[in-house]
């Protein structure tokens, strides 16, 4: 492959995008408006603890974790040092906490799982046919075909109400910011079988260090990463260098301008901004950009008091707020300081980006309280709250037969972005090659 391509964002996909057409043998330019890559996966350190820009988790055997961050198979990821969550979740209401776990990857749980009283134990058995059933089907036939809500799927499966309220609700209103279950069916069947086949974790120093990896493999094959440079506009350098969305078909090249007034000829552009922002450059109306919220907050015990779940996440199966707690420090140690013990805690829709932090704190402490309640959570402490408004794009039934195809806009312009796929890190790394491939057809 030979020529000059630019990359507008240093998400996910933007990085991976660089990184295949540098490795093609192109001259790559990768444009990121913050002052570091990885889009909405970032981490930050608040009074020696790791907090990630509100919860986020990696899915070990996603195929593209695999192939785009460079590990030798589904549960190899060394250069990441993932620190891995045990499997299932614990279902917790006043004076109750019961585990529900998948006996086929966590044996040791397997008395407890039976034992759990929240499920019936045909729900339980429901629940290892589905799992054989999503285990069988190809890669190819996830996202397509008639599509309903998960709340509808489950109930075609024949899943009892209290199955879905007490677990379902809570633990995919983590995955999909949705506990009411309104989201496409297309998520919950490829998450749930991603989760029978490899872990759920985060890296020891945050889920940055996975576009630290990107970042570094995309220097290593030569593309030149511009941080703090906001990009204004991208144009076809046909006639008159027309704005491509206006209908340039004829023309070869393309300029970007910078938000400094500076422009860049080059042969190809992926546009792997944020959906509104890449909506904004190129003009591509199915573009989603209707975003779905996500409150997290960040707590921490007093000196010496350690807090065991068992590595599991915590779910409020009485109440919404918060709708999980997870036990940060007890997955990865490394997250916070020897004798301190850092809890995050979830909370959904959009009235949580207006509550005050105090009041998130104590609800946090209100659950915590019910659930163990032998035990004084008086001494916990707000480390931070991160309001994310668009953590992930909306995914109702039918979303993404609807979603934009890379080479949707005019001229050499192609998009990368989870939303040519679907909302997930699974989806952001998948569409960085498919647009690389798409851009190379212009080179």
């Amino acid at each position: 492959m030979d020529g000059d391509a630019t990359v507008v964002g240093g998400g996910l996909a933007g990085l991976v995008a660089a990184t295949r057409l540098a490795e093609a043998g192109a001259d790559v330019t990768l444009y990121e408006r913050r002052p570091a890559v990885g889009g909405r996966v970032r981490t930050e350190t608040v009074g020696g603890f790791t907090l990630d820009r509100g919860f986020q988790v990696l899915f070990t055997s996603y195929p593209a974790v695999a192939s785009e961050l460079g590990a030798d198979g589904l549960d190899d990821l060394d250069d990441l040092d993932v620190r891995r969550f045990a499997p299932g979740a614990t279902i917790c209401r006043p004076g109750s906490r019961s585990v529900l776990s998948d006996p086929l990857r966590d044996p040791r749980a397997a008395i407890a799982t039976l034992r759990n009283d929240e499920v019936s134990f045909s729900d339980k058995l429901r629940t290892l046919a589905l799992r054989h059933d999503l285990a069988e089907r190809d890669e190819e036939e996830f996202f397509s075909g008639p599509d309903i809500t998960i709340r509808e799927y489950l109930r075609d499966w024949g899943f009892a109400d209290d199955y879905v309220t007490n677990f379902v609700e809570p633990f995919y209103g983590g995955i999909t910011l949705d506990r009411g279950l309104s989201t496409s069916k297309h998520v919950f069947e490829y998450t749930f079988r991603a989760m029978s086949r490899g872990a759920i974790g985060v890296p020891a120093e945050g889920m940055v260090a996975i576009p630290e990896v990107l970042d570094a493999r995309a220097r290593e094959a030569g593309v030149t990463i511009e941080t703090g440079e906001d990009v204004e506009s991208v144009r076809t350098a046909g006639r008159g260098r027309i704005p491509f969305r206006t209908g340039a078909a004829d023309a070869e090249g393309a300029t970007v301008e910078l938000a400094d007034g500076s422009t860049r000829e080059t042969d190809a552009v992926v546009v792997a901004t944020a959906p509104p922002e890449a909506r904004r450059l190129t003009g591509v109306e199915s573009i989603p950009t209707e975003g779905v919220p996500n409150v997290t907050g960040w707590y921490t015990l007093p000196a010496g008091e350690s807090f065991e779940t068992g590595r599991r996440i915590l779910l409020n199966a009485a109440d919404d707020s918060p709708n999980a707690v997870i036990p940060m420090s007890e997955v990865a140690p490394e997250y916070a300081p020897d004798d301190r013990a850092l809890l995050a805690a979830t909370f959904l829709g959009e009235a949580p980006l207006d509550r005050p932090a105090a009041g998130l704190r104590d609800d946090v402490h209100e659950a915590l309280s019910a659930w163990y309640p032998g035990r004084d959570f008086d001494g916990l402490e707000t480390v931070d709250t991160h309001r994310v408004r668009f953590a992930q794009f909306a995914q109702p039934p039918g979303v993404h037969a609807d979603l934009p195809d890379p080479d949707d806009p005019e001229g050499p312009v192609v998009l990368a972005g989870d939303y040519t796929e679907w909302s997930s890190i699974q989806g952001a790394l998948e569409s960085g090659r498919t647009a690389a491939r798409a851009a190379g057809e212009h080179l």
